[in-house]
């Protein structure tokens, strides 16, 4: 037995057969009915996905270059010595690395808070300024009990790289500079 593919019958819905309709005419009234479907499919997904909670997506932690000192010039410095210190902390994680679990790593990759450290210069008063700000931009982002200090945020397990620590220390010199520190 040979099974043919036969042409879809008119229906009581429809006035005129597909015989005879235009091609152009037919095309149009299947991309009609294509474009409704696909709008109800999007509420249909919009509905089952509306209790799922959904965090931010930034570029930055996408979208990556090769970053190196002559690729990536130090900013213009801020006017505020909290936030220019915290604008150097961000540019030599970019520039140098970042780590976790120490200060410098054998590359000589830094951590957040050996950033702070060393870009502070041995001002104990600047750098614990600093340390404070990025801990409240920390607590801001990712609430107040889950980070009870920097070194606890630079080494938790949830970051691979060194994105959401370095947007988090840019976030940081911002919030500085916005305070007037």
């Amino acid at each position: 037995m040979l099974l043919t593919h036969a042409p879809p019958q008119p229906t009581a819905t429809s006035p005129v057969s597909n015989s005879e309709l235009s091609l152009e005419a037919r095309l149009a009234a299947t991309e009609a009915a294509m474009t409704i479907r696909l709008e109800e499919a999007a509420v249909a997904h919009e509905v089952r996905t509306a209790h799922i909670p959904a965090e931010p997506l930034y570029l930055e932690d996408i979208a990556t270059l090769p970053l190196t000192p002559t690729l990536t010039p130090p900013p213009a410095p801020c006017p505020t010595p909290v936030a220019a210190l915290l604008q150097r902390a961000h540019h030599r994680l970019l520039t140098g690395g970042w780590c976790t679990g120490a200060l410098v790593d054998a590359e000589g990759a830094r951590c957040l808070y050996g950033a702070i450290h060393i870009e502070a210069c041995g001002d104990q008063s600047l750098e614990s300024r600093g340390l404070q700000v990025l801990l409240e931009a920390i607590r801001r982002q990712f609430g107040d009990d889950r980070f009870d200090s920097v070194p606890s945020f630079n080494d938790a397990p949830v970051h691979r790289d060194g994105r959401v620590p370095m947007r988090i220390l840019g976030q940081a010199a911002d919030l500085a500079h916005a305070c007037g520190l």
